[in-house]
């Protein structure tokens, strides 16, 4: 007797009181009195039905549920945001003695913004030595001149530090793209999600966003052509058996 079957054979006198109740309520209308023994011996057949009828067996080859113990579980995929927004150090010192920060726009709001400024030669009061070689855009391509504190869109919007992989991508857009298909940029983590999390590059997190293109190098040792080397040492060997 499987579980379904027990059940049943608890619930059954249940199920049997309750249909001659109902009966009993039908033959006290007036109702032709083979209509009460009927009804219960249907119900009876009924639930009898179901307690015997064969469950399917289960199918190996099926999907697990998503909702069942053995679903796979996908670990996230992050990106690393960018850089808060930045500040200048000062000279002047706090009571714990550290260079006391100021933001960009304390300074830059006191001076009308120069347009036509493209090389870091031309800075005499920050930022000396910066390297800049980001094609033929100025500092204001980037940067905002409504307000210093955050960066500007192609279309003047502001974006905040954080974000600047948006202003990165509306110029830099196969990049951009092949990054999105997961084809270029750095990361940590886990290829199989199954296995852990991963967590993606920001764009300046390999790129200097003031100088973004790697320098050339070439390889510090020659390449190793092996069959030239192997001559050499064959010709070395007939010298020395010749000499």
């Amino acid at each position: 007797m499987n579980k379904k079957s027990a059940l049943l054979k608890i619930k059954l006198p249940f199920y049997l009181d309750l249909f001659v109740e109902r009966s009993n309520a039908i033959f006290a209308l007036k109702a032709p009195r083979f209509i009460p023994p009927l009804l219960v011996l249907a119900a009876a057949l009924t639930l009898w039905l179901r307690a015997t009828q064969p469950q399917p067996a289960p199918n190996p080859s099926a999907a697990p549920s998503p909702f069942g113990a053995s679903a796979i579980v996908r670990h996230a995929v992050t990106i690393r945001p960018g850089p808060a927004t930045p500040v200048v150090l000062t000279n002047a010192l706090n009571r714990d003695g550290a260079p006391v920060p100021v933001s960009c726009s304390t300074c830059h709001s006191t001076r009308a913004p120069n347009v036509e400024r493209h090389s870091a030669a031309e800075l005499t009061e920050f930022h000396q030595g910066l390297a800049y070689k980001h094609g033929d855009l100025s500092c204001l391509s980037c940067h905002n001149a409504s307000n210093y504190d955050t960066l500007r869109n192609a279309d003047s919007t502001s974006i905040p530090y954080p974000n600047v992989m948006e202003l990165c991508g509306q110029c830099h857009g196969p990049q951009f793209r092949d990054y999105r298909a997961g084809a270029h940029g750095g990361m940590n983590g886990h290829w199989d999600l199954t296995k852990g999390p991963r967590e993606r590059n920001n764009c300046i997190d390999c790129h200097d966003p003031h100088a973004p293109a790697y320098a050339r190098v070439k390889p510090v040792f020659a390449p190793v052509d092996r069959g030239a080397r192997q001559q050499e040492q064959r010709a070395a060997k007939h010298e020395q058996a010749h000499e």
